[in-house]
């Protein structure tokens, strides 16, 4: 997501080199621009229907793109509450490839589809501040346990936890 000062400070004095995406505001962007190109193009020129799964994989060949083995950590937040059922595994599959083995991911998971977008940033070692914001994207889904479970299936462990906001928070173990 975008990029906080508290986040990149807390991990820059650990001693982490920290990259940013804001993939949801990306992927809204890309899908405005491919609704732009299919509106502007001839009759049968783009006329084909392209899924969702085609359109991250054309997403992914300009987005993402690092070297294999790259990252010690992903903060995805709730990241993939916001992406359609099937676009979901593919960006994980991606996000899976840039992490080191023993790198982690931590994500956030709505347990019931939210009143108000937020976007999240470090606090400190112990808090993380959930910031009302600007709709980017609709909320796609609810994952329950099980999809959770099958979305990270690469992985090698996982700690979840539910707040008192009803937000799971979820550890996962390259």
């Amino acid at each position: 997501g975008p990029v906080w000062q508290s986040t990149v400070t807390f991990f820059a004095e650990k001693g982490y080199r920290v990259s940013t995406e804001d993939l949801l505001r990306t992927w809204r962007d890309f899908l405005t621009a491919e609704e732009e190109r299919l509106r502007t193009s001839s009759i049968g020129e783009a006329a084909e229907k392209v899924s969702q799964p085609k359109l991250a994989e054309r997403f992914l060949e300009n987005n993402l793109q690092y070297p294999e083995n790259a990252f010690h950590g992903v903060l995805a937040w709730d990241l993939l509450d916001y992406f359609d059922a099937s676009v979901a595994p593919i960006m994980l599959t991606r996000l899976f490839e840039v992490l080191r083995p023993g790198g982690v991911v931590l994500t956030l998971f709505h347990s019931r589809a939210p009143g108000r977008f937020h976007r999240y940033r470090v606090i400190d070692s112990q808090k993380i501040e959930s910031l009302p914001a600007s709709t980017l994207a609709v909320h796609a889904r609810i994952f329950q346990n099980r999809a959770i479970m099958e979305l990270f299936g690469r992985f090698r462990s996982s700690k979840t936890f539910v707040g008192r906001d009803q937000i799971r928070e979820a550890l996962f173990i390259k």
